[in-house]
Order: structure tokens, then C-alpha cells, then sequence
């Protein structure tokens, strides 16, 4: 039998080398579970734009030198696009989320099937419900977003998997869906954040580590936080997000912008999308 195959993420901007995605081609609001879907619910998406502008992106990434996996659609799960929710990677474990949501229940045997046909170890948590949208990685400190989605005894389960290090339970508002949505570090010292929706004092805990560029409420609605980094200082975000993507560009970073409209419909953007499975630091 062959060996396993390495998996690791400490950051979430080291350099991306490989990355799980699933294409949207059954795509579809259903059940309304954030603002943004609500407001796209009477549209709804068009599949074939979803497609395309998915493509967009594993190209955008394998420009760049990213290994991109491809997990087959199940017309069963209109939501399978958002691989992040579905597993997350912590140093050299690769977790199966456990999903609150029960429109999404059963995404995470897709993954977990998928990872075996590839030869990926992975891990299942044995309590709680979690999803990768909640989990913020920072080096030796994890940010959990307490989302309503994921729940406290998850995050002590993984405290004692990983304990030299220090995981950090972030409040907000639950409207909000993801702590990606509000909260990602684009390095070591900066990231980017919409405070409104961060309760203080979580606040306080992130303002201690990070210096901050807040993204304004109309980018927020269309996902300004929900960019993707790829390492070396490259963020995939979107072309709409002028004021975001400026301030980036301020702080030397380059913008790769990939056109996502049609996807973002549903309340998830880049991060959302990808399961990054291997970064180097």
C-alpha cells in the first residue's frame, strides 16, 4: 500500500500548492440561510455563468502554480461549491467537518470518499458541529468563529488534538454566516475585518495581533473579506471591491481580480470555494 500523501496549512496565506474544488453545476438557493441569499432568492443562479465563472478561477490558481483537485458535483447538495465548509486543514491534519445545516448534511461523505481516492489522510471529529467557514488560521493561534454553526465543544476537541496551540473563540453576528466573511488574516500582522459585525471583545483579541483594513458595508455584502490568498503576496479577489482592493494594493499586495458575481449570490466568495489541502509557509 502506498504511503499517504502530506497535507498541510498553518496560515491562511502561505503559499498554495494544492486545493480541493467542486463546480457548481447544481447550484441553487433553496433554503435562504444568510441576508445575501435572500436578496438572490427571487433570481436565483444561473448555473451555466456559475460555471464559467468557477472555471475562471482554477485557472486564475493554476496560473499560479496551484495543484487544483476536482471533487465531482452531487445534484443532491446545491451548496457542494463551498468546499471550505465541508474540511479544513490544521498543521498536518486534514479535518471532515461536522455540518449544522441539514440541507448540507452528507457533503461531508463526498469529501471524505474523495480524500481516500486520492490517498489524503483525514481526521473526524467526534462531537459538535463545525464548519471551515468558522476556522481562521494564524500560525500558533486559531480563531473559531462562534457562528452558530460551530460549537464550543468542537473547538475544546481540537484544542486537545493541537495543544501547543492557542485557539481563540470568536463572537459575532450570526447573520453573517462564516467568520470568513468578517475576518481573514492576509499575513502575518494585517488582515481584513468588518467590525460591525464582530462583538468587542473578540474584537479586542484580534486587534491585539493584527493591524486592521476595514472593508466597507457595501463590499462587505458583496464579500470583500472573502478573498483568497495564494502566497507571495497574491490575492484572488473581486474586481467589484475597488475600495478593498486598494487598500491591498496600498500594502503591496497584488491583486489577481477574477469576475464571481454569479456565485457570490449565494453568500460565499473565493475562500468559501476551496478546501487548500497544501500550503508551504
Amino acid at each position: 500500500m502506498s504511503s499517504k500523501t502530506e497535507v498541510y496549512c498553518q496560515t491562511e496565506f502561505g503559499v498554495l500548492k494544492e486545493v480541493i474544488v467542486c463546480k457548481p453545476q447544481f447550484m441553487e438557493i433553496k433554503e435562504p440561510i444568510n441576508q445575501i441569499q435572500q436578496s438572490y432568492l427571487k433570481d436565483n443562479i444561473n448555473k451555466d455563468l456559475a460555471c464559467e465563472q468557477h472555471n475562471l478561477l482554477i485557472e486564475a490558481m493554476e496560473q499560479h502554480g496551484v495543484n487544483v483537485y476536482h471533487l465531482n458535483a452531487n445534484k443532491q447538495f446545491p451548496e457542494q461549491v463551498f468546499m471550505r465548509d465541508s474540511g479544513f486543514t490544521i498543521g498536518n491534519s486534514l479535518y471532515i467537518a461536522r455540518l449544522e445545516s441539514e440541507i448540507r448534511q452528507g457533503e461531508e461523505e463526498e469529501l471524505s470518499n474523495y480524500l481516500a481516492s486520492l490517498n489524503k489522510p483525514y481526521h473526524r471529529l467526534k462531537q459538535g458541529t463545525i464548519e471551515g467557514g468558522d476556522i481562521i488560521l494564524a500560525g500558533s493561534t486559531i480563531y473559531i468563529g462562534a457562528s452558530g454553526r460551530t460549537s464550543h465543544d468542537s473547538m475544546d476537541e481540537l484544542q486537545y488534538e493541537h495543544p501547543d496551540l492557542d485557539f481563540q473563540w470568536i463572537d459575532f453576528d450570526h447573520s453573517y454566516l462564516h467568520l470568513d466573511c468578517v475576518f481573514q488574516p492576509v499575513s502575518d500582522d494585517l488582515a481584513l475585518i468588518y467590525r460591525k459585525a464582530i462583538e468587542p471583545r473578540s474584537l479586542e483579541k484580534i486587534e491585539k495581533r493584527f493591524s486592521l483594513i476595514d472593508v466597507p458595508e457595501e463590499e462587505q455584502f458583496h464579500l470583500g473579506v472573502n478573498i483568497l490568498s495564494i502566497g507571495n503576496g497574491k490575492i484572488i479577489a473581486l474586481p467589484m471591491n475597488k475600495q478593498t482592493n486598494k487598500s491591498l494594493e496600498e500594502k503591496g499586495f497584488v491583486i489577481i481580480e477574477v469576475e464571481f458575481s454569479e456565485i457570490i449570490k449565494s453568500g460565499g466568495s473565493f475562500r468559501c470555494v476551496t478546501l487548500p489541502v497544501l500550503r508551504e509557509e
